[in-house]
């Protein structure tokens, strides 16, 4: 019996990754609905041939697609459950997932989940409207686990109105409008079957919108209900806390060497092997001195 679940994937060519997407929920998600932005390779007929519903939408930024999505697709279950097109669920983390929204199951009962840095009891009469899950992310056919990637938790499983994206052009989280949110144990998977090419060149495109993204925050331009930076709150709020309130105050282009450091020594990401060196100095340092040329450059031209 399939579970009454929305799965939401946003894809644009995504022929080498969709299949183990869709492979991983036909026979669980009652629905699957495909958020296209106009593919020109095989991703809409693979999500055909698994059943998924396809609607194609212009593509601005993740945020902007998820929430057009929200608002504009009918989605039919209470409960949906966003995925990227190069991610997939385990069969552990399939079970846990139906079981802990079994309306039959006191499923709320004695659960616990982590707010910060402490734990508190949900008990039965509290509502939970979201689940957080982790993301196990692999690079070159290898699991990153060290350098702080790893665990990376996601508010990634809600109800139907009860959660939104935070409107960024990058660093966007979905964000829980009301209700609790709970931890799930198992973990999602990351495994992007495209070459390393085609990554540098997403990351090229990613600094261009972290650039922009990095004037708004230092101009204080945020918006109310976007996530703001708590050291005591969820992964997201610590992290952006760590980044708004230290990393931003370093000076540009060291702090890109600085955080590889932090990240390849001190957080332990050499025992990744070659992948995790290639990964983790292209993501942890190479990306971010980029961005700070590219932020570098903007001020100049002001000037």
């Amino acid at each position: 019996m399939k579970s009454s679940i929305s799965v939401v994937i946003l894809t644009y060519n995504e022929e080498l990754n969709i299949a183990k997407c869709l492979e991983s929920v036909k026979n669980w998600a009652d629905e699957i609905i495909i958020v296209d932005s106009y593919s020109t390779d095989k991703t809409l007929v693979i999500a055909e041939k698994y059943g998924a519903e396809v609607v194609q939408h212009p593509f601005k930024n993740q945020a902007d697609q998820f929430n057009w999505a929200l608002d504009n697709v009918e989605i039919k279950n209470e409960w949906i459950l966003r995925l990227d097109a190069d991610e997939y669920l385990t069969e552990e983390l399939k079970k846990e997932i139906s079981f802990s929204l079994n309306p039959l199951t006191p499923r709320f009962s004695g659960l616990r989940f982590r707010l910060g840095f402490g734990e508190k009891e949900i008990s039965s009469s509290t509502e939970v409207n979201g689940y957080y899950i982790k993301r196990r992310v692999y690079f070159m056919g290898r699991w990153i686990k060290h350098g702080g990637y790893y665990p990376s938790w996601f508010l990634r499983l809600f109800r139907k109105g009860k959660a939104r994206y935070e409107e960024r052009e990058m660093d966007e989280h979905v964000v829980l409008l009301s209700g609790e949110s709970a931890k799930l144990k198992n973990d999602f998977i990351d495994d992007n079957q495209k070459n390393l090419y085609w990554w540098t060149e997403k990351h090229n495109d990613f600094s261009n919108r972290e650039t922009n993204e990095r004037f708004k925050e230092m101009a204080r331009l945020e918006e109310q209900k976007k996530l703001k930076g708590k050291l005591v709150g969820s992964q997201a709020e610590r992290k952006r806390w760590i980044k708004q309130g230290f990393y931003f105050k370093l000076p540009l282009f060291w702090r890109a060497f600085a955080y590889f450091i932090y990240r390849y020594i001190f957080r332990l990401g050499f025992l990744d092997g070659k992948e995790g060196l290639i990964f983790h100095f292209l993501q942890g340092c190479w990306h971010q001195f980029l961005i700070d040329a590219k932020m570098y450059e903007k001020i100049k031209n002001k000037l």
